[in-house]
């Protein structure tokens, strides 16, 4: 009898910690499979890497790789094209070298890249020490005096060049240019690109100059020099004209009240 009282409270044990232990145990599956999907994947010509461990690359022999959160690539020869898991595209050149974090944001760190981004699709991309987002376009609703965003699809290209210097180049969309501060440095039209000299690029310099971009993206912003203005003049320009005509302005006050001094004794009556 105490035998089969023992055999039972033995079952019944291993029962409730099996259960307790199953409790928990989905979530820490699900965060396992979380950890292991793949957000996209990666089809490559020519002398490709990944990162294995720190520091250490070994080349890419599969036609189709798949990329982890965290993964660092470099394209040392050929190219290299990417679909992410949000339909997003990317196409990146030979002499690049890039990651996706633990986010899932593309950070590039030397090269260039194209990209495609889907209209509903948000757009993270770091280079350097700036960032690259799509811009909310409003659109007004007939008969309403409330605007609606409206979302298209973001075509363009990020460049890292020798120098440090970074060029952003909108084929459609608008898009925004950051700094680390989050600070806006440029908004760039459909069409527009701009050169970030690389003193911001880099983060080196906390001065923000004006930046203006084009169809050639020949706008820059940082220490550079001065760019911007009004009417084409710099803002010193404008100190110097200003100083010239507060000058002008007094010596003609200065002569206006000789002349009338002059004019006045010349009324004065002698003395017989």
């Amino acid at each position: 009898m105490r035998k089969g009282l023992g055999i039972k409270t033995i079952v019944y044990f291993l029962s409730v910690s099996f259960l307790l232990m199953m409790s928990g145990f989905p979530g820490v599956v699900a965060e396992a499979k979380e950890r292991e999907l793949p957000i996209g994947e990666m089809v490559s010509n020519g002398v490709v890497k990944f990162e294995a461990r720190g520091n250490v690359w070994k080349g890419i022999e599969a036609s189709h790789f798949p990329i982890f959160r965290g993964t660092k690539l470099k394209v040392e020869k050929g190219i290299a094209f990417i679909t992410l898991s949000d339909k997003s595209q990317l196409e990146v050149s030979s002499g690049s070298l890039f990651s996706f974090d633990q986010e899932g944001r593309f950070i590039l760190s030397q090269g260039a890249v194209k990209f495609r981004v889907p209209a509903d699709v948000g757009m993270n991309f770091k280079a350097g020490s700036l960032s690259i987002h799509k811009s909310r376009t409003l659109q007004a609703a007939r008969g309403s005096s409330i605007s609606s965003p409206k979302s298209e699809e973001a075509l363009g290209s990020v460049s890292i060049h020798s120098n440090g210097s970074v060029t952003v180049q909108s084929i459609q969309g608008s898009f925004s240019v950051l700094n680390q501060d989050r600070a806006v440095l440029a908004a760039l039209a459909s069409k527009e690109g701009i050169t970030i000299p690389s003193t911001t690029a880099k983060g080196t310099t906390n001065k923000v100059m004006v930046a203006q971009a084009g169809e050639a993206g020949a706008g820059a912003a940082g220490g550079g020099g001065e760019s911007g203005g009004f009417l084409g003049l710099s803002t010193w320009a404008w100190v110097g004209i200003g100083v010239v005509t507060a000058g002008a302005v007094a010596g003609g006050i200065a002569i206006y009240a000789n002349n009338d001094d002059d004019d006045d004794h010349d009324q004065i009556p002698g003395c017989p």
